[in-house]
């Protein structure tokens, strides 16, 4: 029988007294956690989480990303 700090960091990655708080979940539905870096569309109040912001400028704002020749 496994101690049960080894079953939760198995079953969640992380021991239960150090579990990061989930605060909300960005416009795409990705988890965001106490600390992660988001941006707040104020067009809309929409929040994304700063590695999906160029997805969300694409996807949604159409943005196009080109190089310059």
């Amino acid at each position: 029988m496994d101690h049960p700090i080894v079953v939760e960091i198995e079953k969640t990655g992380y021991p239960k007294s150090e579990q990061p708080k989930i605060w909300g979940f960005d416009y795409f539905g990705d988890e965001i956690f106490e600390g992660d870096s988001v941006i707040k569309d104020p067009s809309n109040g929409e929040i994304v989480l700063e590695e999906n912001l160029e997805d969300y400028l694409i996807e949604v704002l159409g943005f196009e990303f080109k190089t310059a020749e």
